[in-house]
């Protein structure tokens, strides 16, 4: 199966086990990093036009603004014209107000995901999966939604076995064949 990772990641100031703490790389990066090696995937880094800012209560404001007006951010670049050479497609981001960054949305309204499985994946500190599976699966029709993975972003370090786990859990099957 031909696999794409697209995802989105804040760096700069991030809630981080209990506290804030200034990150060089997102939480979420390197679940999709774990991902890109485990599974030999294409990456594609979702990327606003205009960046989130660094510091944490900034951040947060602006995400909360952009989720009450379900804002979707236009992004700085866009993968490949279309999906069709992926069978699988990741879609991971942290979660904010309960939800996907409003850019992940802008990503996922792009493309025909019919035909395609769909594993989504969140860092969070404290919000599980939040509405993020809920919200993707009312707007990827026709996809294949898998079970989604949640990792506390205070953990992503130590969470490679984790992801390696869900991904077999989740294609490939007790025989060794994919699902």
């Amino acid at each position: 199966m031909k696999a794409l990772v697209a995802y989105f990641s804040h760096t700069g100031q991030n809630w981080f086990g209990g506290g804030i703490v200034n990150l060089v790389k997102g939480n979420t990066e390197v679940i999709a990093e774990y991902i890109r090696d485990i599974v030999g995937a294409d990456i594609f880094k979702i990327e606003p036009q205009n960046l989130y800012p660094n510091e944490y209560n900034e951040c947060t404001d602006i995400a909360k603004q952009e989720k009450a007006k379900d804002a979707r951010p236009i992004l700085k670049k866009l993968p490949v014209g279309d999906l069709s050479d992926y069978d699988v497609v990741f879609i991971g981001g942290p979660v904010w107000w309960g939800t996907y960054p409003m850019a992940v949305f802008t990503f996922l309204e792009r493309y025909n995901f019919a035909g395609k499985i769909v594993m989504p994946f969140v860092t969070h500190e404290g919000s599980n999966l939040g509405e993020c599976v809920e919200d993707i699966k009312n707007i990827l029709k026709g996809a294949k939604i898998k079970n989604g993975l949640a990792v506390y972003g205070s953990n992503v370090g130590d969470s490679r076995d984790i992801v390696e786990k869900w991904i077999k859990g989740q294609l490939i099957d007790n025989n060794g064949e994919e699902k």
